[in-house]
């Protein structure tokens, strides 16, 4: 729609706003006493036969989504959260200064309807309007249709605007609720505490990423926005707390794509006395119970594809996918020269400070990862790129870690966590040397965390979920910004 004809439009509303004033109305109401929605007015009368009265009066709210008049009739589509219903009205039943009024409104319009329940002799449950009054008049003309990229981008901006035309649109977000609350029953129901953790971190720490930084003025020092609540909620099993979770919001100061959201929603949970196998096991069960009650089956449909959750999820090592994905036969004794003309040959960028295990796991990123779309979990990752996970038993280099694929993307993260603070500040040392060789994502020093761990941490196994890629695979969609209710992007020129 041109700018000029929306114009006009609002200045046509403006007007009529006016007139709703001259006719000693309010235009913006500040309650509405409704005793239906129209979802439940649908259920109750399921079983009504077209052109039968119910002589049920109810009163019901919600915005015009559509207007159309015929001769002394008019008809008008209002609609709720819970679904839609068509309102009638006529001159032969409907007081005039009703019908009169009813030209004032507008799609888009938030009204109070008055009136019989029956069902038309085409078999559409209807209203036969008695009253009607308005609630909030739309100064705006809403958007015709949805199509072409530039509408994608209008959608996300104007998110309102995509939930008041798109129903699917706001499906996706009562799913991701639905989501969250099956979670959190799941791991209430295994005795995990639910807590909250600073979102301002004096260091930032917990994972391997950049942070945002902002400056608190009172204590004169600078702030960072978490990038993982890990080292927060590790302290609390120190604490004795044993079994807890937060699902919070954290903050990356990274590219964006497609898979990536510098806000996201994370799920973080700690397990005293348990190794990263038994975190496998519960990832496992906790995943196959949200999407059996939120799918009603552990089979279902991604991008035309069919991702089966059912059975025991596939294991391999992170070295096995290399090769059987990748036909990369890779191990720590190779010289890391020989590594960067291999990841050089794959067109795969290392930087210069890039160990082993970096430039390993950039070709595993790259080559492997993408390609994985049926569940698995691969286990036992690089140290170098592990600073919080406890070492391999069975080769110095690994850490007891998994990652869980799904559909080409990582959907979690867990480990073994390091409880020895020897080893855990030499870690972090060498994360300072990485700082300052220019890794931006390399982490920082904490020595609180490390005389935490020196009162002593038992055997921990810690996991992360990333819940909008979680949601996003159970809803089939291939942008993160689809679950995202306000996603961020860049200014308007």
């Amino acid at each position: 729609m041109e700018e000029k004809e929306i114009s006009d439009l609002v200045k046509a509303r403006h007007q009529k706003l006016k007139n709703i004033q001259n006719l000693g109305k309010i235009p913006f109401k500040s309650k509405y006493d409704r005793t239906h929605e129209t979802g439940e007015l649908k259920k109750l009368h399921v079983n009504l036969s077209p052109g039968e009265n119910t002589g049920v009066k109810v009163k019901i709210a919600g915005r015009i989504m559509a207007i159309r008049k015929h001769g002394k009739a008019i008809f008008l589509d209002l609609k709720d959260r819970s679904g839609s219903i068509q309102l009638y009205g006529a001159v032969d039943f409907l007081r005039e200064e009703i019908f009169e009024f009813i030209s004032q409104m507008d799609v888009g319009d938030f009204i109070g309807a008055e009136g019989e329940v029956f069902k038309t002799r085409r078999g559409e449950l209807s209203l036969k309007l008695e009253d009607l009054i308005i609630l909030a008049k739309s100064l705006r003309p809403l958007p015709e249709k949805w199509h072409g990229l530039k509408d994608v981008e209008i959608r996300f901006r104007k998110r309102y605007l995509d939930l008041i035309m798109n129903d699917d649109v706001r499906e996706i977000f009562i799913t991701r609720a639905k989501v969250i609350k099956e979670i959190r029953n799941y791991l209430e129901k295994k005795g995990f505490s639910e807590v909250e953790t600073p979102m301002l971190h004096s260091i930032p720490g917990g994972a391997s990423a950049k942070p945002f930084i902002t400056y608190h003025n009172a204590l004169g020092m600078n702030l960072f926005l978490r990038i993982a609540p890990e080292l927060y909620l590790k302290r609390l099993i120190v604490g004795g707390m044993e079994k807890v979770f937060e699902i919070n919001k954290s903050f990356r100061n990274e590219g964006m794509s497609a898979t990536h959201n510098p806000e996201f929603t994370m799920l973080e949970l700690y397990e005293a006395y348990a190794d990263y196998m038994d975190i496998m096991e519960l990832t496992e069960d906790l995943l196959k119970s949200t999407i059996k009650k939120i799918k009603g089956n552990l089979v279902i449909k991604f991008h035309g594809k069919e991702l089966n959750f059912s059975g025991k999820w596939e294991r391999t090592t992170f070295l096995d996918a290399l090769k059987e994905v990748a036909g990369l036969d890779l191990n720590f004794e190779m010289k890391i020269d020989e590594l960067k003309k291999i990841a050089q040959k794959k067109g795969v960028e290392v930087q210069e400070y890039y160990g082993k295990g970096k430039i390993i796991a950039e070709l595993f990123e790259k080559l492997v990862e993408p390609n994985l779309f049926q569940p698995i979990f691969i286990i036992d990752y690089p140290k170098e790129i592990s600073p919080l996970a406890k070492e391999n038993k069975k080769n110095s280099e690994l850490v007891e870690r998994f990652e869980l694929i799904v559909a080409g993307k990582e959907i979690a993260n867990a480990f073994s966590e390091l409880n020895d603070p020897l080893e855990q500040k030499k870690r972090f040392e060498n994360q300072i040397k990485l700082l300052e060789k220019g890794d931006e994502e390399a982490q920082h020093m904490d020595y609180d965390y490390i005389q935490a761990l020196e009162y002593g941490l038992p055997p921990t196994g810690g996991l992360g979920i990333g819940i909008d890629r979680f949601i996003m695979i159970l809803t089939d969609t291939s942008n993160i910004k689809e679950v995202l209710l306000f996603p961020h992007l860049r200014p308007e020129k």
